[in-house]
């Protein structure tokens, strides 16, 4: 007989946490946005169990960080988790910043307009170049003698 369930996957989730992943360079974030129950004035932020000033002490990153939430007027709506793991700071500063735009798109998916003019939705592809044989890095040549 035919079962009435409906699958796992159209089980209606949790509406206020939201899961995603962000990459950059080889970094992997796994970024969890959950909604506070009354808004204030900041978010929490907390990346590898350790609050955003301790993680980040570059005022720039803690800035890049936030800034998607900055740019969709949500600061001190929603609260940050994120795990990351792999490359360096800069790296997974950009890895947690994609993963928590694209938790924002799913918990509100009027502001993906707002994201993509920012530049927060689009995965930046650049990797770092392979160094090639008979040169010093990937383009530095040897330095070139006249005789």
């Amino acid at each position: 007989p035919l079962s009435t369930s409906a699958p796992p996957s159209a089980l209606p989730s949790n509406p206020t946490l939201w899961q995603s992943v962000g990459r950059r360079k080889s970094s992997i974030a796994k970024v969890t946005l959950t909604k506070k129950p009354t808004a204030t004035y900041s978010s929490s932020v907390t990346v590898n169990g350790v609050p955003l000033p301790s993680f980040s002490p570059r005022l720039s990153q803690r800035y890049d960080l936030v800034s998607p939430l900055t740019v969709s007027g949500r600061l001190g709506v929603y609260d940050v988790v994120a795990s990351v793991h792999g490359g360096g700071s800069s790296g997974q500063v950009g890895a947690v910043r994609l993963g928590v735009a694209r938790c924002l798109e799913k918990a509100e998916p009027g502001l993906r307009g707002k994201l993509k003019e920012g530049g927060l939705i689009t995965r930046d592809s650049r990797r770092v170049e392979r160094k090639k044989f008979g040169r010093h890095k990937a383009r530095k040549s040897k330095q070139w003698v006249k005789r």
